[in-house]
């Protein structure tokens, strides 16, 4: 038995299921997780010295990679002050001055611990702004795991929402709207059935938690402009794609302009942090200007926000956005020959550093399709990736991440990783 296995035998007696957070268990992959003792750059090591190239990236924050100098330097001489005051912080300012130089929808931000706190306080607070109940949210888009959020799409696109997780209750659910993804249709009947009751759309602009797929042309502008018609508050999520997909994220890849933006991962630079801002009216409702209340302990939390800012500083001064572009060129074009050469028709989806293999062979577009794909294809897949090295997300439903540490060997060496992989897929 590996190190790795007997640690997870511990775990699952004192942990449920073994793991702080369900994907981590590996549960439908049939086997046991491996515990990492370290990380440096592209690489994980596990408890039994095995080296792995990294693709999962703790999940999008480690865009420059495990433990970059930057952060750990202003990670050392934060700590070295300090670990939390509970009272304002120069660094507090700092980075709500950089988050709202870099994103011009952005005149007022809020911190928070989590994305989860961060998609809940901007759902809270276009409720409290609009004086609206219902929220309109996307079959395959994730907000976090707060109770109104947890919610999937019944048997109609306008059917509210039946719970997705047991202990919420209907009641609460049933102020959700669950509507498809690319759907410009849906979204119009929804607002024709509750006319002025909308308070929010909520939106993963690139959906990275259902795989990873994008936005059809005109749909991010379409429901621009509708919820600007309706008086309804457009939430862009970026907790995922901020500072990845673009130094302005999708919103400035689009030239799209939210009223509330969430954020977290790449702004804690491996630490726990959230965020939610947006327009400076609709954030002057929140307590202790307004009437919206919003509060945590830890929030801006000074080494949580030397270490973001210390990532966002050298992203800024480094043209990263270029490299991270490169990069995911070159996995894309040796993806796209090793599908053409194996003969294998799977879909590929890529924007910048983020992107997903699909073991389908439809284009997918919106939740429906992206889990069209063979999980048994995928479970051969990820054994025979992990086997040689390379640790991709143990789930056919997440993104791919790729950092800038990643060197063009990493990604040639996973190409030749995936070439013999897709044979075992296909010799299934």
């Amino acid at each position: 038995m590996s190190i790795s296995e007997e640690l997870f035998e511990r775990a699952c007696k004192v942990i449920p299921g073994g793991v702080n957070s369900p994907v981590r268990a590996f549960r439908r992959l049939e086997r046991a997780p491996f515990f990492v003792t370290r990380a440096e750059g592209a690489h994980l090591w596990d408890e039994d010295g095995k080296d792995y190239i990294d693709y999962v990236g703790t999940w999008g924050p480690a865009i420059l990679g495990h433990a970059p100098e930057c952060v750990i330097s202003a990670v050392r001489e934060s700590a070295l002050a300090g670990l939390g005051y509970g009272i304002p912080t120069r660094v507090e300012v700092e980075m709500a001055e950089t988050v709202c130089r870099w994103l011009p929808s952005v005149e007022k931000v809020r911190m928070t611990n989590s994305g989860t706190e961060a998609t809940m306080s901007a759902i809270r607070l276009a409720r409290g702004y609009t004086g609206r109940k219902y929220i309109i949210k996307f079959a395959g888009c994730y907000h976090g795991h707060s109770d109104g959020l947890l919610v999937a799409a019944g048997s109609g696109a306008l059917t509210h929402g039946e719970p997705d997780s047991a202990g919420v209750p209907q009641e609460y659910a049933s102020l959700t709207l669950v509507l498809p993804y690319n759907n410009p249709e849906a979204v119009r009947a929804a607002f024709a059935r509750y006319p002025g009751q909308i308070a929010a759309v909520i939106v993963e602009p690139y959906p990275g938690n259902a795989g990873f797929y994008l936005p059809k042309p005109g749909y991010l502008e379409f429901l621009r402009e509708i919820t600007a018609k309706e008086g309804t508050v457009l939430i862009f999520d970026e907790v995922m794609t901020g500072f990845r997909i673009s130094p302005a994220g999708v919103q400035g890849k689009h030239g799209i302009t939210p009223d509330l933006t969430t954020l977290g991962k790449i702004i804690g630079g491996g630490l726990p942090v959230g965020a939610f801002g947006g327009r400076r009216d609709i954030m002057d409702c929140v307590s202790p200007l307004g009437g919206v209340y919003q509060a945590g302990t830890l929030s801006g939390n000074p080494v949580a926000m030397a270490a973001g800012l210390a990532q966002l500083r050298y992203l800024e001064a480094n043209d990263s956005y270029t490299r991270l572009e490169q990069l995911g060129a070159r996995l894309e074009e040796g993806v796209r020959r090793v599908l053409r050469d194996a003969a294998l028709p799977l879909t590929f989806k890529r924007s910048g550093s983020m992107y997903c293999l699909f073991f389908t062979t439809q284009d997918v577009y919106d939740l429906d399709s992206a889990m069209s794909g063979s999980f048994d294809m995928f479970r051969t897949y990820f054994h025979s990736m992990l086997e040689q090295g390379v640790y991709v997300a143990p789930s056919p439903y997440e993104t791919g991440f790729i950092s800038t540490a990643h060197t063009e060997a990493d990604i040639d060496a996973t190409v030749a990783a995936m070439t013999r992989a897709l044979a075992a897929v296909k010799a299934m």
